[in-house]
């Protein structure tokens, strides 16, 4: 795993970037160079132990094989360390999932960058002021229309200053150019913006 030396500092951050159900695939090493490009520090853990799939229908049949508590109790032993540097959570699908339960819970999270999808929130959750951007296709099965609705109005709730960004006609995970949903247009548009959104941070 990746591990940054030194806090990150001025327009740069210290990000924790989850991998999706496919596991750490070449391309979230690729993206985690492009962060790192952009002047921040990334740490990719590995839930899955280095297994990998390659369809999202192999990588849920890949999760199931882990218990759901354990990759959490993984994903919070991963940040600890570098928690009190105020990270950015960061993460694909099943990976913004997680980032988003350990950004809501870790009180000095600077930003919540979202790939793919979202979780639900836990009752009372706070984020005040949270700077949070979702990524996502439109349409996407995993992440249809009345949820995401529902969701950004309990983020806003929340207290989260949130963004969705769409991308019609793009597959679920179409960020990954070794899957079928890789859509290059929408991912290029994708990280144009998510690097400055990270650059505000």
């Amino acid at each position: 795993m990746p591990e940054p030396s030194e806090p990150a500092t001025g327009g740069s951050s210290t990000i924790v970037l989850f991998s999706s159900v496919c596991g750490v695939r070449p391309a979230v090493h690729a993206a985690a160079d492009r962060l790192r490009a952009a002047g921040h520090e990334v740490i990719v853990p590995d839930l899955f132990d280095g297994r990998t799939a390659d369809s999202v229908a192999d990588g849920m049949a890949l999760k199931e094989e882990f218990d759901k508590d354990d990759l959490l109790k993984r994903a919070v032993t991963a940040v600890a360390p570098y928690s009190d540097r105020g990270l950015v959570y960061a993460g694909f699908s099943f990976g913004a999932a997680i980032a988003q339960n350990l950004a809501l819970a870790d009180e000095k999270t600077r930003g919540l960058l979202l790939l793919h999808g979202t979780s639900d929130l836990a009752e009372g959750a706070a984020a005040d002021d949270l700077p949070v951007q979702l990524h996502v296709a439109d349409p996407d099965p995993y992440e249809p229309h009345d949820w995401l609705t529902a969701w950004y109005l309990q983020m806003r709730r929340a207290g989260a200053d949130v963004e969705i960004f769409r991308y019609a006609g793009a597959g679920h995970l179409y960020t990954d150019p070794g899957l079928p949903d890789y859509d290059e247009e929408a991912a290029e548009r994708t990280w144009r913006v998510a690097l400055g959104f990270l650059e505000g941070l």
